[in-house]
């Protein structure tokens, strides 16, 4: 197996190359890359991996910036340091996200997950996407399931579960819990779709980002909108336009 690493801590690189041989002897190790530039050079030549490891903090940007200038084929395990990009990794070839600090253990349950990845399309069968996320013990990410949050000098989480909404307030953002307890967060409504499960939250407007159990009922409005009522009140009129509704009611129904 033709491995590379694209990592650019050189400390952790290094760690990551000692595990990865010491659980697969075979395996080669043809080439690190500490940046974006880098690897987007070596990937456009004529190197095969058959696996690779990816930071996605480097030195000149994110690694999913690779993506968009070379075709990658092969299967991607993601390593780094923070869980907000679990979404977008999972788009992106990637089989396991990996949080660092890293142990034997982690690297060792990608490479299973590698492997059942290989084994399932070697079976000669069309595949079922369903059946092959069951098989990779959870690749389907299910988002980000906790908030870091501070209020009254303390910091505490709020699971995803417990967020009625996301709403943007006197342009910051906030989180409404079903309790009524609101939270100001850093990160901006964007952000926080993208780290989100689809399937739980909804962005019904450029102002809110509804949780799926917090919908009460949905009622016809003035031209093909929709009007979106929750279980707890809203600073605001929820209405979605008609170019959405088709996408919203779509999302309703996949349950």
């Amino acid at each position: 197996m033709n491995i590379i690493i694209i990592e650019d801590e050189l400390r952790t690189a290094k760690s990551l190359e000692n595990i990865i041989l010491g659980l697969r002897p075979e395996a080669k190790i043809i080439g690190q890359y500490q940046s974006v530039e880098r690897s987007v050079e070596a990937l456009s030549g004529s190197l095969q991996p058959d696996l690779i490891f990816m930071d996605i903090q480097l030195a000149d940007g994110l690694s999913f910036e690779i993506f968009k200038s070379v075709k990658i084929t092969c299967p991607v395990v993601f390593c780094t340091a923070f869980d907000e990009y679990s979404l977008e990794a999972f788009k992106r070839n990637g089989v396991d996200y990996v949080l660092k600090p890293f142990s034997k253990e982690d690297i060792q349950e990608a490479f299973r997950k590698v492997d059942e990845l290989k084994n399932f399309f070697q079976q000669k069968v069309v595949p079922d996407l369903g059946d092959l996320l069951s098989k990779l013990g959870g690749a389907s990410p299910a988002g980000k399931t906790s908030f870091l949050v501070f209020k009254n000098q303390k910091y505490t989480t709020v699971h995803t579960d417990n967020i009625a909404f996301f709403y943007i307030r006197n342009e910051g953002t906030s989180i409404m819990g079903f309790d009524g307890q609101e939270y100001a967060i850093s990160q901006s409504l964007d952000q926080i779709t993208a780290a989100v499960s689809s399937k739980q939250f909804f962005r019904v407007n450029r102002q809110y980002l509804v949780n799926f159990k917090a919908i009460k009922e949905v009622e016809h409005y003035f031209l093909r909108k929709l009007y979106v009522k929750l279980i707890i009140e809203t600073p605001d009129k929820l209405l979605i336009n008609k170019e959405k509704s088709s996408a919203f009611l779509s999302w309703m129904e996949d349950r």
